[in-house]
């Protein structure tokens, strides 16, 4: 059986980083599988502007929030950078929220919503 992967894809000037529904559980185990892949793919994004989808995860924790920070610092560091996180289930927003990281990061809905708001930058 092979290792998960998040589905990179480009749309317009948009770099999306997408979680299947194998991802629906990013417990450290999983995480430690992609980790370098999606440091790698906000690293490589030309223009540097990311979505991440997280449509189908349900559950994350602190390493996950890690990660996010790290990209969106990468990111944030340069001019024409952007970040966004798509498709944030109830649980998860509210974990942001509670960290106050909804202040800090922009959030949508859908994928869509998210291009657009970027393709604005």
């Amino acid at each position: 059986m092979s290792d998960p992967a998040p589905t990179i894809v480009k749309n317009g000037d948009v770099t999306c980083i997408c979680l299947g529904p194998e991802f629906e559980n990013l417990d450290e185990t999983l995480l430690d599988q992609i980790r370098d892949q999606l440091l790698d793919a906000a690293k490589n994004a030309s223009p540097p502007l990311v979505v991440v989808d997280l449509q189908y995860t349900k559950f994350f924790g602190s390493s996950f929030i890690e990660l996010l920070f790290r990209i969106w610092n990468r990111l944030n560091a340069l001019p024409d950078g952007g970040f966004v996180i798509a498709g944030l289930a109830d649980y998860c927003r509210e974990v942001l929220e509670v960290t106050h990281l909804d202040k800090l990061w922009q959030m949508t809905a859908t994928v869509d919503e998210a291009v657009a708001l970027l393709a604005k930058k």
